[in-house]
Parts: structure tokens; sequence; C-alpha cells
């Protein structure tokens, strides 16, 4: 057997624990060279060292196991090297999100909530394509997006023209319980034949008080939290689902400081429309 190291000197020389060892082992992800049948003692092989130090620094990277799993048994350099750029590319997409994340909070620490334009409206009942899904709160903000480019991309198939700005509906269960029906749409004339999950509802009328957010939806919160705060200092809300109305968004520009959402809460109208604000 070529120069090897009890498993105490191997966690030494690669700075990981025998308990991750242990468990690198028993998952096959870094087998021992030898384990003796007797004792259960492992050794390994000095070859292995580079290995673990791979490893290492790929959970440094936050690489999940089965995925280092993958790149140590790649087949050859292209399959390797496919594996790890799709990691960077996930690593990318976090620090982008934990950088807006980050902007958010330090904008509500530095920037203490001011006035907030409310306007009451009455919303006509309208004839609309939609789609209807329950979904987990988690996956809201991409199906919304992906249900929303679907229908434009449908109605202009069918080149039918479009009558006001797409919008959503999101059931009170979404928010308190994470899971819930939503609905996507977009208002329409014409004669709209149904595709896939797509159909064509009557959008009921309804009594909002609104207000709109500017910008991504990564702080869209503040805004939800301005006007329910707004609804029940002045009495006014009652059980309904909440509304978006997506006034410039995706749709309109990719450039996301421009996209303008009006957010409405159901309410009981008590005079005739008005703009207010807290």
């Amino acid at each position: 057997m070529s120069a090897s190291l009890a498993i105490g000197d191997f966690s030494r020389a690669t700075h990981l624990s025998v308990k991750t060892l242990r468990h690198y082992h028993r998952i096959g992800l870094l087998e021992p060279a030898d384990v003796d049948a007797d004792t259960g003692h492992r050794r390994y092989a000095v070859s292995q060292i580079p290995t673990a130090q791979v490893i290492r620094r790929f959970r440094a990277l936050q690489m999940p196991l089965d995925d280092i799993a993958g790149v140590l048994s790649a087949p050859d350099v292209d399959a390797r090297n496919e594996l790890i750029a799709a990691h960077l590319i996930r690593l990318e997409q976090s620090l982008a999100q934990t950088q807006e994340a980050t902007a958010s909070l330090r904008s509500l620490l530095q920037q203490p909530a001011g006035a907030v334009s409310v306007e009451h409206r009455s919303v006509d009942s309208v004839t609309a394509v939609a789609v209807s899904e329950v979904i987990d709160v988690e996956d809201a903000l991409s199906w919304y997006q992906g249900a929303l480019g679907e229908l434009y991309a449908t109605l202009a198939a069918q080149n039918i023209p479009t009558t006001g700005p797409g919008g959503g509906i999101f059931s009170n269960d979404l928010f308190s319980h994470e899971r819930g029906l939503a609905t996507i749409f977009v208002p329409y004339q014409g004669d709209f034949r149904p595709m896939g999950r797509i159909t064509s509802l009557t959008i009921p009328g309804v009594e909002l008080a609104t207000t709109v957010h500017v910008g991504t939806h990564t702080d869209i919160d503040r805004a939800y939290g301005a006007l329910a705060t707004y609804v029940t200092q002045h009495a006014l809300a009652v059980d309904g689902p909440i509304r978006e109305y997506y006034l410039v968004g995706q749709h309109e520009t990719s450039d996301e400081s421009e996209w303008r959402t009006e957010i409405g809460w159901p309410i009981f109208q008590t005079g005739r429309g008005s703009d207010a604000t807290r």
C-alpha cells in the first residue's frame, strides 16, 4: 500500500474534521484508501490530499455535496467545467440578491417612512385573459413575471389589443399561510381563443385604496405597509384579495427602476374618489 495517513493525521493535513471525513465516507464522496476490517480504522492515501483540498474549497463556495460528487466524477474537463460554471452563476445570482436586500435594508434604516399618496377609486369589471394557480409565496415573483409575459405573448399572437395594464389578484391565504390562489390578468377586447392554461375571465369591479410603488419588488412591502396603515387608521378596510396593477413593468421596459406597481387594498367607499396623503 502507498504512503497513507490515519484519519486524525489526514484531518490535520486537509483541515477537514474527523466527523466531516466520516460523513464524506458514508455518502461516498471521499472514501478512505483502506478500512481495517477488525477495528474499522480508516487510512487515507497521501494522493487523496489534493482531492480533499478541492472538496473543502467547493464547500467554502457553498456547493452542494451532490454537485461536488458530480464534479469529481465528471468524465472530462468540459463536463467538469460546466458544472463549476453553473455553480458560479448561482453564486453570482445569490450575491446580487444579497446586495439588493442589503441596499433595501439600508434605505429602510436611513429613510424613515414619509407621506404616502393614497387614492380612492372604483374599478369597473373587465374582460381579461388570465392565469390562475395556487402557488407558494416564495415562487410568487417569478410566477407572476412568467404568467404576465405569457399573457402578453398570447394576445400578440392572436392580434388582440389590450385595454389596460396587466394586474394580479392575490388571496389572503398567500400572505397569511404562504400558499394560496393567485390570478394574473390582462384586459383585452376581441375574440380570444383559450390556449393551454390561459382562459378568459371577468375580473369583478371593486372599491380600492391605492398607492404606487416605484422600482423593483424587493421592498414593495414598504408600500403594502403604508397602505395597510392608511386604510386601518381610516377604518376603511374590508375583506377581499389584494390587487396589483403593473402600470409600467417588464413588458414596457427592462429598467427595473422605471417600474410602477399600483397596489390596491379593498375598502368600503364612503365618498367620491379622492386623493389622500398619510
